[in-house]
């Protein structure tokens, strides 16, 4: 059973090694408002606070992707007035980061289904990824309304559509995040000890991380962001084999 993380690793920390993918599922923003006697959707707005200087320090560190999980499949079955109040933060947000992906050259994603989104917001993920496809300063993903297992499931039926067998790799270009590295690090917030249907491709030989805190509190948390780093340095990450191989950012 994984344990939350709490303690130093007794494995010295490896110089260097940097994941070139990290994930994170941004779990906690209610429970962070709750805590702190504030509305919950107050929690949401508190969980993209700092977001951008979150993703240059990464990058800044030798980070090359990071993705968000911050709406999935599944959060439809939440109050109508949350969702609304997320699909408009959403929008809101995403209309910054067309701006951040012009400063700072960063191609953005947005990873899921279009279907449900409202209009305006399924406009501004398109919009946000033609502007920005042709960025070279790192790549910045967002699952919204996304659910590996419907991911893989619509890969599979191109993959049928299209009449010819596949291999792994083959396979991948028809994954909504083909185009993306491997997960090296998967960081999960708020003391939830499970991945939630998120990136189960990508996810294959990734390290998991579970940290106490909850997503508000990592977002401008510089400790805690170096503290993801040193502890991704110290895993032994053996791929099948039997000597010591940290391949950051490599397919198997």
């Amino acid at each position: 059973m994984f344990k939350i993380f709490k303690r130093k690793s007794k494995t010295n920390a490896t110089p260097n090694v940097v994941p070139k993918h990290i994930a994170f599922i941004c779990d906690g923003n209610r429970r962070w408002a709750e805590q702190r006697g504030l509305p919950p959707l107050m929690g949401h707005k508190a969980g993209i606070a700092n977001f951008e200087n979150l993703v240059d320090w990464y990058f800044a560190r030798g980070v090359t992707t990071i993705t968000f999980f911050i709406f999935s499949t599944e959060n439809w079955n939440r109050s109508k007035e949350e969702v609304d109040y997320l699909m408009d933060l959403f929008y809101t947000e995403l209309k910054k980061n067309k701006k951040h992906a012009l400063e700072k050259n960063l191609r953005y994603r947005v990873i899921g289904s279009r279907d449900r989104l409202p209009k305006r917001l399924a406009k501004m993920c398109d919009e946000l990824e033609e502007s920005s496809a042709e960025n070279t300063g790192g790549t910045v993903a967002f699952a919204l309304n996304y659910g590996g297992m419907d991911e893989i499931v619509d890969a599979a039926n191109a993959a049928i559509a299209n009449g010819e067998p596949v291999t792994r790799e083959t396979f991948e270009t028809y994954l909504d995040t083909g185009d993306l590295l491997p997960v090296d690090l998967m960081v999960r917030t708020s003391n939830e000890i499970r991945i939630s249907n998120f990136l189960l491709w990508k996810l294959a030989y990734a390290e998991l991380m579970f940290v106490p805190e909850h997503w508000p509190d990592l977002v401008k948390s510089e400790k805690i962001w170096q503290r993801t780093l040193d502890e991704f340095a110290r895993r032994n990450r053996r791929f099948g084999g039997g000597k010591k191989a940290n391949y950051a950012g490599k397919k198997k």
